[in-house]
């Protein structure tokens, strides 16, 4: 049974997407960590990388180059310098040579050592990476990755991750069905479960300062968002729009600081229009603040990265009595149902569609807001159901294989579904439901392995040809 923790669900990281940009960077470094434990890095006279499937044919838009030579100089994608990206590569390219994790120089031409294959097709995942090292020897090593989904990794022959086995878990889940037999036979709510499993890997104070850390990145990044202006990169123009609707919803509305600014949100008018337009806004502006290369939480992709913290931000600026515990409780609902996902079906675009990136969140968002509004265990899963549910066959079609256009506005009707979703189980009887959220994520993955091709994160129908890339 394959354990998942809270924070491979939700974790820090660097856009603009988690199986292109993330999943690369990590194999890039595992890659040569991996190396470096049967050799010397100073055996190494070249490397080179090599995408296939959806990783090459949007890795471009995606970020995927990038990732890969950021991976190759052992960088941390969760800590480093975001600012420092641009500069970095931009040396490396114009010296033609890489510090291999920082520690071995060697020649690097990027157009021989970073391959987009787009004609090579590798049946046993759409997103392929193989990674190979020449010796001085003149002999080679050479492993294939997969990017998953959500920034998760598998090495070809490996285990499921590369952090060594986890303790067994006393509650373990792999189904809405596992999560309600726990809490109808043991009495443990969601959050019980998530809490005591955790706590097989980390401490209680561990777990709590990484969740507040996770809730720190997702503020700044909406804050962040709400705030630049300009247009995001990859050739597409797309203006940046949170700006000014916080501009606008704010009507000249003083303040310095992001605390201040929160505060001032507090205390915003609860009509229903202003309400979604700021939910509209939050999400805006996390997945613009991913569109650019910056730093955001991984929920469960970058692609959909804006659902759970709009969710959250509405929840925390527009419902009173919000403190800490209960932001805890919704990250680690929205984990766990998250989770669940992950288990039964996919998180990954490249594998399902933009049903498992945007639909996955939402789910994620509608349960943990259902619980963190009082709502019990079986109305928490199914506002899960119920969000899925109505993102069921929702495509992954990217414009230039850009994470901008559909991707960022899908992420405010993420949020709105989750939302509704949430209200809607809030004032049901869960007995009565006629879908469970299993069946939901069975027809999920069904729905996805039925899915054409060029639906799933390849930019090769839907909008992505039906728009001009040149024309915008």
């Amino acid at each position: 049974m394959e354990k998942i923790s809270v924070f491979e669900i939700l974790k820090i990281g660097i856009g603009p997407s988690s199986s292109h940009t993330i999943g690369p960077w990590r194999a890039a470094g595992t890659f040569l960590n991996r190396f470096v434990q049967q050799g010397e890095l100073t055996d190494i006279v070249s490397v080179k990388t090599e995408a296939f499937g959806s990783l090459a044919k949007t890795g471009k838009g995606h970020g995927t180059d990038i990732a890969l030579i950021m991976g190759l100089t052992g960088a941390d994608v969760q800590t480093f310098d975001t600012e420092e990206l641009f500069p970095t590569l931009d040396k490396i390219r114009a010296d033609k040579k890489i510090s291999l994790l920082g520690k071995h120089i060697v020649p690097f031409e990027e157009k021989e050592c970073v391959i987009l294959n787009v004609k090579d097709i590798r049946a046993a995942h759409a997103n392929t990476l193989e990674l190979t090292l020449t010796l001085k020897s003149g002999e080679t090593f050479m492993e294939t990755y997969y990017s998953v989904g959500g920034g998760f990794i598998l090495r070809e022959g490996g285990s499921t991750q590369e952090e060594g086995a986890k303790a067994n878990i006393p509650f373990p889940v792999n189904s809405a069905a596992d999560m309600i037999h726990w809490h109808e036979d043991e009495g443990k709510s969601i959050v019980d479960i998530s809490l005591i499993n955790e706590l097989h890997w980390r401490t209680h104070e561990q777990i709590r300062t990484e969740l507040l850390k996770i809730w720190e990145v997702m503020q700044n990044s909406v804050f962040v968002g709400c705030h630049e202006e300009g247009i995001l990169p990859g050739g597409l123009n797309v203006h940046r729009r949170a700006a000014k609707i916080n501009r606008d919803l704010l009507e000249g509305i003083s303040y310095k600081t992001k605390h201040e600014w929160i505060e001032i949100l507090k205390n915003e008018s609860r009509e229903m229009s202003r309400v979604t337009s700021w939910v509209s806004c939050f999400a805006l502006a996390v997945n613009e603040v991913n569109a650019s290369y910056g730093r955001i939480v991984t929920a469960p992709t970058n692609g959909a990265a804006g659902v759970i913290p709009s969710v959250l931000m509405y929840l925390y600026c527009f419902h009173d009595d919000i403190g800490e515990k209960t932001i805890e409780k919704f990250l680690l609902v929205a984990a766990e149902i998250g989770i669940i996902f992950k288990k039964g079906a996919t998180i990954s675009a490249a594998a399902g569609g933009c049903q498992a990136e945007i639909g996955v969140s939402s789910a994620m968002a509608a349960g943990a807001l259902t619980y963190a509004l009082g709502g019990d265990t079986r109305q928490s899963l199914m506002a899960a159901e119920i969000a899925m549910e109505h993102h069921l066959g929702l495509t992954c079609d990217p414009i230039g294989g850009l994470v901008q256009i559909p991707c960022i506005e899908r992420n405010t009707m993420g949020a709105m579904k989750a939302i509704t979703a949430s209200q809607l189980a809030l004032h049901a009887d869960p007995t009565h439901a006629k879908v469970s959220l299993d069946e939901v994520v069975a027809t999920m993955w069904e729905t996805a392995q039925n899915m054409n091709s060029m639906y799933k994160e390849t930019s090769e129908g839907g909008l992505a040809v039906q728009v001009n890339f040149a024309d915008c």
